[in-house]
C-alpha cells in the first residue's frame, strides 16, 4: 500500500492520458479514510483575481485551477501565517485556507503576492481507494511538498524541476515527450 499524507506531492507519470491531470503536479490537502482532496499547481486559470472578486481592479493576481471538482469554489494556499489566521499547516510553512475577507484584504493592499499566496478555482478529489487504484496503475509519483514548488512563479516548468528535485532516476522521464509516437 502507498503511503501519501497532506503535504505530499503528486506528480503525473509522463504516460498520465487524463486530459485533466497530464503533466500535473498536485499538492495533497487532505487524505482521510484513504480519500483524497489537493489542487493542481501547474495550470492556469484564465481569469484573474480581479474577475472574480468586486473592487479589485488593477490587482492583476492569478488564479489556478486547482481541479476538476467544484469549478465554482475558490480556494487558497498560502505560506503567511503571521499575518493569515485560521488556516490549517499540510506542510512545513505551508497553509490550506484561514480568513479569507483578511486574506483578500492583504492581496489588495498588496502586502501578499504571488509569493505568499495562491488561489484555486476548484479542486482535485479522489473517492475511497480511488487514488491507491491510480497508484497501482503507476498514473502518479510521489515526492515530499515544498515552499518553493507550492508558490512557483513558472508553471510550465513546474512538473520538470519536480521530476528532476526527485533524483536522476526520474529526472530522465521529464524529457519523456508528450505523444512519443510523434518522434
Amino acid at each position: 500500500m502507498k503511503k501519501f499524507n497532506a503535504g505530499y506531492l503528486l506528480v503525473a507519470d509522463p504516460f498520465l492520458k487524463d486530459a485533466n491531470f497530464s503533466r500535473s503536479v498536485v499538492l495533497l490537502t487532505e487524505v482521510e479514510n484513504n480519500m483524497a482532496m489537493g489542487f493542481l499547481l501547474n495550470k492556469l486559470y484564465p481569469k484573474k483575481l480581479e474577475d472574480l472578486v468586486e473592487d479589485f481592479n488593477d490587482i492583476h493576481f492569478p488564479i489556478y485551477n486547482g481541479g476538476p471538482v467544484q469549478q465554482d469554489t475558490l480556494h487558497f494556499l498560502h505560506n503567511r501565517q503571521d499575518l493569515i489566521d485560521g488556516g490549517n499547516e499540510i506542510a512545513e510553512g505551508i497553509y490550506w485556507g484561514g480568513n479569507f475577507e483578511l486574506a483578500l484584504s492583504l492581496v489588495k493592499d498588496r502586502i501578499l503576492t504571488p509569493r505568499d499566496i495562491r488561489f484555486f478555482i476548484g479542486y482535485s478529489g479522489w473517492d475511497k481507494n480511488q487514488l491507491e487504484q491510480e497508484f497501482d496503475e503507476n498514473s502518479w509519483l510521489l515526492h515530499r511538498g515544498k515552499s518553493k514548488f507550492i508558490f512557483h512563479h513558472n508553471c510550465d516548468n513546474l512538473w520538470k524541476e519536480v521530476l528532476n528535485d526527485m533524483g536522476a532516476e526520474f529526472s530522465k522521464l521529464s524529457n519523456y515527450p508528450i505523444d512519443p509516437q510523434l518522434n
